[in-house]
């Protein structure tokens, strides 16, 4: 596959994080996604009975020549996570600074994607994709392999910003797919109420649902001067002003949106992590999935 979004410092640094899901494992915090299904694994679990299909190497002979009788050693055995990744496809992702015009909120949503895809792959997990824009939901429904890998590639070097987040009947799809044990992973703005009561949604349907907000460094610092237009790319509505007389009373309004949104997310048991533009792309995945050295990467 030509396309690869995933910039090779940060490739290289994927080999040392692990996707995981605190509510596969009954709630007991971050670790190995367990099945509880029984088969052949590595953590013995208990004995069974022999039946006819099992496989010779699951008898236990030792057991066999105390007892005369056939009995299968079962395991735990680790069970494939279903990762779906969550793109807000709305025009605002198109939003990029005027330092670095060619890295927008979209274009860290597919390299983000794209991690995730690897960390699953790497896993044997199996993992898709569901672009949310209001002409219609694009899906690619969670499989393993590398050519689900390649699908999910494919789908995101075409994948474009524009329009309004999907109304609330064209997200269906997603409660009839995304199933209790799934991991499901947001990227966006965060701006749109909508994006916010899905997640909330899915959250108090007991998925395990975690979000990643993408924010420019310009709406972090604000580092405007002179006169402006300011243009709200979904609405079209503008607003003129001097960017140093507005910045004190829009850092202020921005900072209480980002507390606002961060006190919704922890009510609803909702994991996040910020990612600005200017920092290293693995650094919401250091955060989210436990690394100790993701302050190295600020």
């Amino acid at each position: 596959m030509s396309y690869d979004p995933i910039p090779p410092e940060v490739r290289s640094r994927l080999k040392d994080l692990r996707l995981t899901s605190r509510r596969a494992i009954g709630g007991q915090g971050i670790g190995v996604h367990r099945s509880r299904s029984r088969g052949a694994g590595l953590e013995f679990a208990q004995y069974r009975a022999y039946e006819p299909g099992d496989e010779p190497r699951q008898i236990d002979w030792k057991l066999y020549a105390r007892s005369d009788r056939f009995f299968v050693r079962e395991a735990e055995r680790e069970s494939p996570l279903a990762v779906w990744i969550l793109i807000d496809a709305s025009a605002s992702m198109a939003q990029a600074d005027a330092a670095r015009p060619d890295w927008s909120r979209l274009h860290a949503a597919k390299a983000l994607a794209a991690c995730l895809a690897e960390l699953a792959l790497r896993q044997g997990d199996r993992f898709g994709l569901v672009a949310l824009r209001e002409d219609g939901l694009r899906l690619v429904a969670p499989a393993s392999g590398t050519r689900q890998r390649d699908r999910l590639l494919l789908e995101l070097h075409g994948l474009s910003a524009r329009g309004g987040f999907p109304a609330l009947p064209a997200l269906a799809p997603l409660w009839e797919r995304i199933g209790a044990g799934d991991l499901v992973i947001l990227l966006g703005d965060c701006f749109d109420d909508a994006s916010v009561d899905l997640v909330e949604r899915l959250a108090a349907a007991r998925r395990e649902v975690l979000v990643i907000p993408l924010l420019t460094v310009e709406e972090r610092d604000f580092s405007f001067t002179g006169g402006h237009r300011f243009r709200d790319p979904e609405t079209g509505e503008e607003l003129l002003g001097d960017g140093a007389a507005m910045r004190t009373d829009y850092l202020a309004r921005f900072a209480t949106a980002r507390r606002e949104l961060k006190a919704r997310l922890d009510a609803c048991g909702i994991r996040h992590a910020d990612y600005f533009l200017d920092q290293a792309l693995d650094l919401p995945l250091r955060r989210l999935f436990g690394a100790r050295d993701a302050a190295e990467y600020a």
